[in-house]
């Protein structure tokens, strides 16, 4: 079997616009959390949501083509470039060998919203022909394999919130099995739109809160709901044989990932966490790591008051004691809620700690839940020789994933 690394990063987040400015923002403990800029919230319940600030798409492509691409692609071309930038691979890989698994849990939703618009307005002549390649949440990873002539696999995995990281988990199962030499993997989402917000907040899953500091609070005792989140983030995975061929820089291993549904109900997650505890379990046990490994666990922690106690129980059923010594936190407590873009970019945070050996914070902890009472680093930063790091997504529908990072030894 092949060996997978992460030769290249690139992230739009609600707390910086590339990964050294996102990273600098979780260890600071940036609150990337405000009021919705975007539409008028006065008839809204939650007022609320982690925006991106001063994105310029012309960074990253021409106008035209920018008006030609819907939010969420534009994001998602942006992670993708400054990855692909940094990870040096153009010209160093044939492209029949490299490919892109790339999606997004809802799509184009700013197009869908405003061309249905149109569509009641003004009639059927009025709606754009690019409405359909805007709308589908394929194009994402059609327009990054299109941009970067990539010509191996380009599969956009849709899993929900779990988007992000069943991609790349995807991904590494591709390069370890031989099927590609480098893939291009993230997700990206931009639905911070009034029928999102709205259809979001009726299902009970937004909290109400109109303090950003009290908002997203995941295992916090007062916790209330999510806050809506975008960006993208994306990563490119190599095999280590090619990666050090080129003398490539080598972020990190990625040696594990689990992969399990709850089979239970289309919101709530199974309060009892057998699948999500199996997912952790199998991708520790691909890793081959020692019992006494050092974990940094990046928990989906949405601070909703089902998902933060059936992780929590997940995490302990998955470690046993070990659960105790783990450090685990939730950067979602700074960038809200990024949906399918969450996986990706809290795998970067992820990878970061684990080569910076510091972990993030959980910001707005004040007191936790009684039934989430592990050490979820609460408040700041910490310090830490780290061994192994985590991260774990859990979407609509049951979706579980966790994927597992090492450093790299040759």
């Amino acid at each position: 079997m092949n060996r997978v690394v992460i030769t290249g990063m690139g992230a739009i987040t609600p707390i910086g616009n590339d990964v050294d400015s996102f990273w600098k923002g979780l260890l600071a403990g940036k609150n990337g959390i405000g009021p919705i800029t975007r539409f008028d919230t006065s008839e809204y319940k939650a007022k609320l949501a982690a925006e991106i600030k001063d994105f310029d798409p012309l960074l990253y492509m021409e106008k035209s083509e920018a008006r030609k691409r819907d939010l969420f692609t534009q994001y998602a071309v942006a992670a993708a470039s400054q990855a692909v930038s940094d990870s040096g691979i153009i010209d160093n890989i044939n492209p029949e060998d490299f490919g892109v698994y790339f999606g997004s849990g809802v799509g184009g939703l700013i197009t869908m919203s405003e061309e249905s618009e149109k569509l009641l307005n003004n009639g059927p002549r009025k709606v754009s022909p690019f409405y359909i390649p805007m709308m589908i949440a394929n194009i994402a990873a059609g327009t990054i394999a299109m941009k970067y002539n990539a010509q191996g696999a380009c599969i956009p995995v849709i899993t929900a919130c779990a988007t992000g990281s069943s991609c790349i988990g995807e991904a590494y199962r591709a390069i370890k099995h031989g099927y590609a030499k480098a893939i291009i993997a993230g997700g990206s989402e931009a639905s911070i739109t009034p029928i999102a917000v709205a259809g979001f907040t009726n299902c009970k899953a937004l909290t109400l809160s109109e303090d950003p500091n009290k908002a997203s609070i995941p295992f916090d005792k007062d916790r209330s709901g999510f806050v809506m989140g975008e960006g993208a983030g994306a990563l490119v995975l190599e095999e280590y044989s090619h990666a050090k061929a080129r003398g490539a820089k080598i972020y990190a291993e990625l040696k594990g990932y689990g992969s399990t549904c709850d089979a239970y109900h289309i919101t709530a997650p199974h309060p009892e966490a057998e699948a999500s505890s199996k997912a952790i379990v199998n991708a520790i046990k691909e890793t081959g790591l020692v019992d006494e490994a050092r974990i940094y666990i990046n928990a989906h922690g949405t601070s909703t008051p089902l998902n933060d106690v059936s992780e929590t129980l997940a995490i302990k059923k998955a470690l046993g004691d070990k659960a105790y010594k783990a450090l685990v936190s939730s950067t979602k407590s700074m960038t809200g809620h990024m949906l399918g873009a969450a996986g990706a970019v809290e795998a970067i945070a992820a990878i970061l700690a684990l080569k910076e050996g510091v972990v993030p914070p959980t910001i707005g902890l004040v007191e936790e839940d009684s039934e989430c009472d592990l050490d979820y680093v609460k408040g700041e930063k910490r310090e830490a020789d780290l061994a192994l790091a985590l991260s774990i997504s859990l979407g609509f529908g049951g979706h579980n994933a966790c994927l597992a990072f090492t450093k790299v030894e040759d």
